[in-house]
């Protein structure tokens, strides 16, 4: 079969050597560099010269063994992201050691910065943190507010690499960082191995505008690479487009990296789209064949149906029935993963009820 023509065709977004600068040295605004203006010129020169000469990767190193092109050069940054996978996957692998789960709060909000306040969603999973830890599982918190209120704590987004041809989408992800572009500081490569250590994942998120709050779709938008990623990317020799193509031709196996972790979804909502929300969710992490832990680990939930904002906190501290189904979708990821670490089958959660309202 011939291999399909790469399609080209879009407007250049490459800038001229005035627009850079004044992009790069935005970032300097602050009176304080004043001073500095010299030091930042020479600076923003070598940033020019990397952006020109499109170094997305400056340190390499040749693969190396175990690769399908071992002379091909790598990222070091790529290789220290793939090596620290391979840990997590071996920690996940030991069965001396202990049930590990992973909490993602998915709540933009932080009393750190604007609005100055806590998020609803971060005392639900204080809920089930304390669930997890009083039957000594570890417990990874995963905070994805730290990209509004941490320097430094950036998810970029997906460029969609897949939709050439799977093995041009690499596991880890290696379109970051792209120091050319100051596509830096990417915190997907920590984030990777948090997701291969854990047994059990929980997600617990509330609605912005009917859909994931905008940190938590980035994470879900860049964990495509682990759902037939290609964990070799010297056989496309980095983003090879026409060699990505034939590659999928040939017949790709679509490895699945997260494959058997056990999942639990819980969404709320003042409004709308908490429904919505959680059968996204559900059908995500299934479509990475992810494995439900059940039926009462999968929640949606308003607090404080269009009541005022202001008071929602109060909303959450009266709903202790949603406090408590909180903690048994938690018991409920627990079971199943203690089930399967186990070898047993069993229905996670079939013997915990849910709250009713009194």
């Amino acid at each position: 079969m011939p291999i399909p023509e790469v399609r080209k065709g879009m407007p250049s977004p490459e800038l001229s050597r005035e627009q850079f600068e004044q992009r790069f040295k935005a970032r300097f605004l602050d009176p304080a560099f004043g001073s500095l203006s010299r030091e930042i010129q020479a600076i923003t020169n070598v940033a020019w010269d990397a952006y020109s000469d499109s170094r997305k990767a400056p340190r390499i190193r040749k693969a190396g063994p175990g690769f399908s092109d071992p002379d091909y050069d790598l990222s070091v940054e790529w290789l220290a992201a793939r090596d620290a996978i391979a840990a997590a996957q071996r920690h996940h692998d030991d069965p001396a050691g202990p049930s590990r789960v992973l909490l993602i709060n998915g709540s933009a909000r932080s009393e750190h910065t604007c609005p100055g306040e806590m998020s609803k969603t971060w005392r639900l999973i204080e809920l089930a943190q304390h669930v997890f830890e009083a039957d000594d599982f570890a417990v990874d918190v995963l905070n994805l507010s730290r990209t509004t209120s941490e320097f430094g704590k950036t998810i970029h987004p997906c460029k969609s690499c897949v939709a050439t041809a799977m093995p041009l989408c690499h596991w880890p992800c290696s379109c970051y960082p792209n120091h050319a572009l100051g596509q830096t500081f990417d915190w997907m490569n920590e984030i990777y191995p948090l997701w291969v250590a854990a047994h059990g994942i929980m997600i617990v998120t509330p609605v912005n505008w009917y859909q994931a709050p905008t940190s938590l779709k980035a994470m879900m938008d860049r964990l495509v690479c682990a759902d037939g990623g290609n964990p070799d990317p010297t056989t496309t020799h980095g983003k090879n487009a026409e060699e990505a193509k034939a590659l999928e031709l040939s017949g790709w196996t679509f490895p699945r990296h997260l494959a058997g972790r056990l999942f639990a979804a819980v969404v709320h909502a003042d409004s709308a789209g908490a429904e919505n929300l959680r059968r996204i969710l559900v059908d995500w992490a299934s479509d990475m064949h992810l494995t439900p832990a059940g039926k009462t680990a999968e929640l949606d939930r308003y607090v404080g149906y269009y009541e005022p904002y202001a008071t929602s906190h109060d909303a959450l501290d009266r709903d202790q029935a949603f406090q408590e189904e909180v903690r048994i979708a938690a018991r409920t990821l627990m079971e199943a993963v203690t089930a399967k670490r186990e070898g047993r089958l069993v229905t996670a959660g079939a013997d915990l009820n849910e709250p009713r309202p009194k």
